[in-house]
């Protein structure tokens, strides 16, 4: 996401890198767009072609996947020129085209990330009256809100931008941050209140996770359970799955219950008669679960809270960066879209068998 204010000063004029720093980075760069466009294509492969995984949270997972690589395949390769060029040559069209397929991909896919976080919510917290409303039309329309809003955000400096003349063809390609309200609305839009909802939603998940846990551990039978049937976990199913069979379990939060066994855990009923057994066991679901949802928020955080905050700082004035630095911390939130199929996905022991079925297809081709 190229925001950066280009104000310079004499005293941050760097040397020109030379021919093997320019290839070390050129292929570092190349590396990093080549893997983001193969995890993210397989990712679409398999949700296309496994009917188990053909389901409404799945296809936000996908909708994200398509994101991220467009990311990829429309943004990296020219950065990767831009960068190693050291200028831009493909004139003015090519870079307004560039920039706000940038904005507007980035911002998509950091929006994705907070309407799965907010279909976990609803999944976990609203069991019964979400599994009616969890919907393909339903999937459909976040997507469709999710890039309409991520328009909203990264289309206005088109109306305003000051049109550089067509010859001499430019030789930078950035955003010029004239408008203080709109970067501060750009980065509280696209990142700052995205981030905060997201923290919100995965601690409320956590910590429901963590009550189902308890109320499991101090439970001996099943039957125990029954009488709860109006909380949203136990009148899914009156097995020890968290609604696998109403929920799609490509959420982490799914997969928690599945670390150890199968479908149904009947230890809970037959074997752990003591409760240092079922507390042990639900201390340990507690900290996988801690464990998945930190690197979900961990990777997104170290990716793009660095370069948002460098927008901020630079888009106020407050202080300028060098080009290396922006174009490195560009790229550091480029790559949560390489880390994205893999967190989303990894959990999932469907996602898991469908990826071993695209490879075995492929070898045998």
């Amino acid at each position: 996401m190229n925001l950066t204010n280009c104000t310079t000063d004499a005293s941050m004029v760097v040397r020109p890198k030379t021919v093997t720093e320019k290839m070390l980075i050129c292929m570092t760069l190349v590396i990093i767009t080549t893997l983001t466009m193969l995890l993210n294509s397989a990712v679409i492969m398999a949700i296309c072609t496994t009917k188990k995984l053909h389901q409404p949270a799945n296809y936000l997972i996908c909708s994200l996947a398509v994101t991220d690589l467009l990311v990829a395949v429309l943004v990296m390769p020219l950065s990767i020129m831009y960068i190693v060029m050291d200028s831009w040559r493909l004139g003015y069209f090519i870079c307004e085209v560039w920039l706000s397929v940038d904005m507007t991909c980035c911002t998509c896919s950091i929006l994705h990330l907070c309407v799965i976080a907010l279909d976990r919510y609803w999944a976990i917290t609203n069991a019964i009256e979400y599994a009616r409303k969890r919907t393909a039309k339903r999937a459909g329309l976040m997507i469709l809100t999710v890039w309409t809003i991520s328009i909203f955000i990264s289309m206005p400096p088109l109306f305003w931008r000051s049109h550089r003349q067509l010859s001499p063809p430019p030789s930078q390609c950035t955003i010029q941050h004239d408008h203080v309200i709109y970067t501060i609305y750009s980065t509280f839009g696209a990142f700052y209140i995205p981030l905060t909802l997201i923290l919100i939603l995965y601690y409320r998940i956590y910590h429901a996770a963590k009550s189902l846990y308890q109320k499991r551990g101090s439970s001996r039978h099943l039957s125990n359970r029954s009488t709860d049937s109006q909380n949203s976990f136990a009148s899914c199913k009156l097995t020890q799955t968290f609604c696998v069979s109403d929920f799609s379990t490509s959420d982490p939060t799914t997969e928690f219950e599945k670390i150890h066994a199968s479908i149904r855990i009947p230890p809970f009923d037959n074997d752990l008669d003591h409760p240092g057994e079922r507390q042990q066991i639900s201390s340990t679901r507690e900290r996988k679960a801690a464990r998945i949802l930190g690197l979900i928020l961990g990777a997104f955080i170290l990716s793009w809270l660095p370069f948002f905050i460098k927008e901020l700082i630079v888009g106020l004035s407050i202080y300028t960066v060098s080009s290396e630095v922006g174009d490195f911390l560009t790229w550091l939130g480029y790559v949560n879209s390489l880390i994205n199929p893999l967190l989303y996905t990894s959990f999932n022991e469907d996602f898991k068998l469908a990826f071993k079925k695209l490879i075995r297809c492929r070898e045998h081709t």
